[in-house]
């Protein structure tokens, strides 16, 4: 090769090199569709980071699985499949020990709350920091299911009492308590569900308002029996830390900063998204019920024995599950008093 071939080479790669860094796209998997509150969000995550990074970083979103399926994300995004991905931590129990602590019956329906707690918790934990670092994973945001409830197709669930001999598709803590009620429990996604009530095999899921409506499951529900229990908050943004190493220092505290900021704004979409599927719901012909108090306080009691069991996940995992939870818990105290004294944030006057 001539001298003035390999100067020719040279410059090009360099000029390669520039517009790579000038620009970076980030593949994104993710398992649901393209609607509803948790895919506008997901939207807004990767629209802020492209204007906030002045078009330096692009994030292009594959909706519906069409890189991998939700039960496949965390080995997906860890093996470079994609950059990074949606995960939803009921679905990896041992894996994702440490992130499945937002998924514990904590008699937290707040999904504000229960985000902001999760969020802070993931950030600055060293333990989970380094328990996801040997999976090749780094936590960049989360999502929150809000509060767990539950439609059925036929009879509803009006009591406790009334969820023994259904056929309930339900994940994490939540479902456990169902089954241990008496419910025959249906190993199913949610993105499932719509099928398994329209053809009967399944009587019940585990729900959430606005998926529900993303979802139109309601076409296949007569009922909907809101609980105000709790909410399953282990559902995030997680990236493949080989890609996250190749990013600068500013781009690695952009992605952090919009991450941590997607739980303002995804709380104001979900508040109102689950205001209007519960509308919606009514308009089609679902009935709603509100679970009486009285049975409400069965389920967060039965729910308290999976708290134990977590701490032992954790434990086995690595991780100070003790320590953890009641960090956790404290947390979750904090942004009570925060929303209880200032407000949501978008109820703020300066928004």
């Amino acid at each position: 090769m001539t001298f003035l071939k390999k100067l020719t080479m040279a410059s090009a790669l360099v000029a390669a090199g520039t517009v790579a860094t000038a620009e970076t796209t980030l593949i994104h998997g993710e398992a649901g569709p393209n609607r509803g509150a948790r895919a506008d969000a997901l939207q807004w995550f990767a629209d802020q980071l492209t204007e906030r990074s002045d078009g330096e970083l692009k994030v292009d979103i594959q909706w519906g699985g069409a890189l991998f399926k939700a039960n496949a994300a965390v080995q997906s995004i860890a093996d470079g499949v994609a950059d990074m991905g949606s995960v939803i931590a009921v679905y990896y129990p041992q894996e994702m020990a440490g992130y499945g602590i937002a998924d514990l019956p904590l008699n937290n329906p707040d999904a504000w709350v229960g985000m902001r707690a999760t969020d802070e918790l993931m950030r600055n934990s060293p333990e989970i920091q380094a328990d996801l670092a040997d999976k090749n994973l780094v936590y960049v945001g989360s999502w929150t299911t809000s509060q767990v409830n539950i439609g059925c197709k036929g009879e509803p669930i009006r009591t406790v009492d009334d969820i023994s001999g259904k056929k309930v598709r339900g994940v994490g803590a939540y479902g456990k308590v169902f089954g241990e009620n008496g419910a025959n429990m249906v190993n199913m996604s949610i993105y499932d569900a719509y099928q398994g009530l329209d053809t009967g095999l399944i009587d019940c899921s585990q729900g959430y308002s606005y998926a529900v409506a993303a979802l139109k499951q309601a076409e296949v529900m007569d009922n909907y029996t809101i609980l105000d229990w709790g909410q399953v908050g282990g559902l995030g943004i997680f990236m493949n830390k080989d890609t996250y190493d190749s990013l600068s220092a500013e781009q690695q505290e952009l992605i952090g900063q919009v991450g941590s900021d997607m739980a303002d704004e995804f709380g104001r979409m979900i508040n109102e998204a689950n205001d209007k599927a519960i509308a919606s719901m009514k308009e089609q012909g679902v009935e709603v019920i509100e679970l009486p108090a009285e049975e409400r306080a069965k389920l967060v009691e039965a729910g308290k024995k999976f708290l134990d069991e977590w701490v032992e996940t954790a434990n086995a995992a690595g991780l100070p599950g003790e320590e953890l939870l009641a960090e956790y818990q404290s947390l979750i105290t904090k942004y009570t008093e925060v929303r209880d004294a200032e407000g949501y944030p978008w109820e703020q006057p300066s928004n």
